[in-house]
């Protein structure tokens, strides 16, 4: 099955580099080219895009919110959307995570980096690897994130917490910690495919699109506060 891809970045020279590197592999293909976030929103409803690598600072519609604008979307909800950035821990990263995007890569990554972001994000896997997930979590608690447990934003994520089991709370915790499905069934000493299951219920319970949103979920809704040095 060949991965659909749509490049959205107002740079055409760095579109066009993307664009010969994701065409030399024979399990995906370059769909559409956007410049701007608004062309990237409709060409992602056009061309059925499976991966949409995003651009977060675009002229008129940027990144940012062409992503709440597919996410948004139910037509559009198996749209992955992979933000790059020219930094690791761009200041609109956490945002983009929160709207929906399954992670963020570096301009400056490797060719085999960026093939590789792309089928994990069409896995429905998080794009986050533990040093990008600490850098993420180190941004969003200096910019004051997790919830209020004595607030109305505590108490709504208690009741969507309350719906997880034990060992679905557990698993979790550990997929915050930017953990894959074999360390955890090691770590729990269960199968790869007893994670996937805990890990998709969890998904379903918490109306999260994929891992990523699990992540910040679980960081927002104070079920895991890392010590961040």
């Amino acid at each position: 099955m060949t991965i659909r891809v749509l490049l959205a970045d107002d740079q055409a020279l760095l579109r066009s580099a993307f664009k010969v590197l994701v065409n030399s592999e024979p399990d995906m293909e370059v769909v559409a080219e956007a410049a701007d976030g608004a062309e990237a929103v409709a060409l992602a409803r056009s061309e059925r895009a499976d991966v949409v690598l995003m651009d977060i600072r675009m002229p008129g519609t940027d990144g940012l919110a062409a992503t709440r604008m597919i996410t948004a979307d139910p037509d559009l909800s198996a749209v992955r959307i992979v933000m790059l950035t020219t930094f690791e821990v761009d200041e609109y990263v956490v945002q983009s995570l929160r709207a929906g995007a399954s992670g963020f890569l570096g301009k400056g990554a490797e060719p085999e980096e960026l093939l590789g972001a792309i089928r994990i994000a069409a896995a429905g896997e998080a794009l986050l690897s533990p040093a990008a997930t600490k850098g993420l979590i180190a941004k969003f608690l200096a910019q004051g994130g997790g919830s209020d447990p004595e607030g109305e934003s505590g108490r709504a994520y208690s009741e969507r917490l309350s719906a997880l089991t034990a060992r679905e709370r557990e698993v979790l915790v550990l997929v915050a910690g930017g953990h894959s499905n074999d360390e955890i069934a090691d770590r729990l000493d269960v199968s790869p495919l007893t994670v996937k299951t805990h890990v998709n219920r969890t998904m379903a319970k918490l109306g999260a699109r994929d891992r990523a949103q699990l992540v910040v979920t679980a960081y927002e809704s104070g079920l895991v506060r890392p010590r961040v040095e």
